[in-house]
Formats: structure tokens, sequence, C-alpha cells
């Protein structure tokens, strides 16, 4: 029902920005000054101003709903505990094992994004000056979530250890981030 409520309302700013783009616009630009035509906006103009503003209300409330739920029925994603007996280094070994048996890669990624609400106050941040906290946590958050992700695999390969750990972030849109965790899944022995 919220998903289509939010269709509704993108439905609605895309065609009071198009009416606002291609017709008011013009109108007023050609005839709003002509004492005979112009005067003040017409209904039809209005009512263009109308949904667009409307379109963007409801589709902010629902979105706004459908996270709420989401965040009242789920536990954050991956957020059981990571395997804590898996080794990780980021070298090609492991000091005083050796490698028996390389697995293979495993991975863990996400795409993180804040609120509108923190991205505004860090912005007002980045004029002013400090660290960005709100982006600091989001990408503590991301990196964890990846980092678990990888452990799973690892655990369902068997693994000792992972060697090799990276971390590679790229910038999706706006203030969202990818996060992808890899490395070699390796099972060990004493040397």
């Amino acid at each position: 029902m919220v998903k289509l409520i939010r269709r509704v309302g993108s439905l609605a700013f895309v065609l009071g920005f198009f009416v606002i783009v291609f017709v008011v616009i013009p109108w007023v630009v050609m005839v709003a000054d002509d004492p005979k035509i112009g005067g003040p906006l017409p209904w039809w103009a209005k009512t263009a101003v109308y949904l667009l503003l409307g379109g963007i209300a409801v589709v902010l409330i629902s979105v706004a709903i459908e996270q709420r739920r989401w965040v009242r029925t789920t536990a954050e994603p991956d957020q059981t505990p990571a395997p804590t007996n898996i080794l990780l280094e980021n070298t090609d070994h492991v000091p005083g094992r050796q490698v028996t048996e390389a697995l293979g890669l495993v991975r863990g990624q996400t795409i993180y994004a804040i609120w509108l609400g923190k991205d505004i106050s860090a912005l007002v941040r980045l004029v002013l000056g400090g660290e960005l906290t709100e982006y600091t946590e989001m990408m503590g958050t991301a990196r964890d979530v990846a980092l678990g992700r990888m452990l799973q695999q690892a655990a369902e390969l068997g693994a000792d250890a992972v060697v090799n750990v990276r971390f590679v972030t790229t910038s999706v849109i706006g203030s969202a981030a990818e996060l992808l965790a890899y490395g070699t899944a390796v099972r060990l022995a004493p040397v």
C-alpha cells in the first residue's frame, strides 16, 4: 500500500514538474505581462505547482513511514554476531601458522546512507568545520556490516582465517556509500 502511494506521489511530482517546465514557465515568459491575456496564475498552473509540491511531500512521507515500519519490524541488516574464531590478516600469511588450503575469495558488501536530517547537519558542520560525525558513524556501520558478511561467507566455507583483507569504498549517490570488504579464505595448520 505504501509503495502504491509513493508511486502516485512520484507520478504527481513528475507530472507537475513537466507541466511547470514546459507549459507554465513559457506561459509566464511569453504572456504573463500582456494586460489582455496575463494576470494571476491560472488554475492549471496552480494545479501543476500543487502536484509538484504535493508529490514531493507524499513521496517523503511514504518513505518515512516505510523506513519506520522497517526499523520496528527488523534489526539492522546482518547484525547477527560475526564469527569470532576466524582470524583476519591484511597480509598474505598468518604468523606462526601455515596456509594449507586456499578456499577462495570471500566478500561482504553494503550500500549505506544516512537520513536527510543527518545529511543537513553534516552540511552545516562542513561550513563551520570539524569532524563530520554523521558520516563517520555511517561508514563505521557500513564497515561492520560488510566485514560481518565477509566473515559469514568464510565461516560457511570452513575457513580458519581470511588473509589479504581489503576495503574499498565508493560514493554511489549523494550521501550513500558502498563499502566492500574482501579477502581470501584459508585453512591453517601450525608451523
